[in-house]
């Protein structure tokens, strides 16, 4: 009975770390997304962690008969990357992500992860 224990128990410890694996570190995909850097800020209580919002072109409705603006919100863990973000708030961007399944608080509150910025365009006028 003691080795059938020991091995339900190993098998459940194995399985609880593969699922905690592919929840929170398997990259589900990746891509880019395009449009106005709307909000850019470093927050948290515990760990401070980058969050930012892009507005796209066109809209999407949760409800019928509503309009709302199609908006990206996503983390950023590179420093740099941050850094030009930061000195972007207004411009047109163009930003490659990577979709994981889940969040983990010191990575960020959005399973949407920026990596790098492929290109910025000033917006005349700002």
């Amino acid at each position: 009975m003691k080795k059938f224990l020991l091995v339900f128990g190993l098998i459940i410890v194995i399985s609880g770390l593969i699922f905690l694996f592919f929840r929170y570190n398997f990259v589900f995909g990746e891509g880019s997304k395009a449009g106005e850097l709307n909000l850019f800020v470093k927050k948290g209580y515990v760990w401070k962690t980058y969050e930012g919002r892009l507005i796209q072109t066109g809209y999407k409705s949760k409800v019928p008969g509503s309009i709302q603006s199609n908006e990206f919100e996503f983390s950023v863990v590179d420093e740099n990357v941050a850094r030009v973000l930061m000195s972007n708030s207004g411009s047109i961007l163009e930003l490659r992500y990577k979709e994981y399944l889940g969040a983990l608080p010191w990575r960020g509150m959005s399973k949407y992860i920026v990596d790098s910025v492929i290109s910025v365009t000033k917006v005349e006028g700002k």
